[in-house]
């Protein structure tokens, strides 16, 4: 195509075409999520927008651990946990989400026989790229 004929093209469409075209070359380059993870939360209950009620590291083998990721932003991605006792990976659930602001996603483990007693780890991953971790005990009956 001969320049003279494009310059043609792009005077044609007038001044709304060329914004368009900017604005879709900008975000080719550059859109996209901002979804970042701003702080991880554990404890042994929730509150009713998801956060945690009372944070503790501390658990007994009939707890169900509560972890809360709050997340600032917006975007879409997926937030995924790798729950591990020792060096054992016990669950990895994941959660895609898709939020315009500050929110909180909700994760839980539960044992209906018991967790051992020992330490365990929740990694939080966002897109597959590590976000943080929490480290906590179970204990025997408090």
């Amino acid at each position: 195509m001969d320049i003279r004929r494009s310059d043609r093209i792009l005077q044609g469409r007038g001044l709304p075409f060329v914004m368009v075209v900017a604005v879709l070359a900008l975000c080719v380059g550059g859109c996209g999520s901002d979804l970042r993870v701003t702080s991880i939360q554990l404890g042994r209950s929730l509150n009713a927008d998801n956060t945690v009620a009372s944070h503790t590291t501390t658990f007994g083998p009939s707890d169900t651990v509560y972890l809360s990721v709050l997340t600032a932003g917006g975007g879409s991605g997926t937030i995924r946990v790798r729950w591990s006792y020792g060096e054992r990976v016990v669950g990895e659930p994941e959660q895609r989400v898709s939020y315009r602001g500050a929110a909180v996603t909700e994760f839980h483990l539960q044992n209906a026989g018991g967790f051992p007693p020992g330490d365990y780890k929740a990694e939080v991953f966002l897109n597959g790229q590590p976000a943080g971790e929490r480290t906590f005990r179970v204990e025997r009956e408090r």
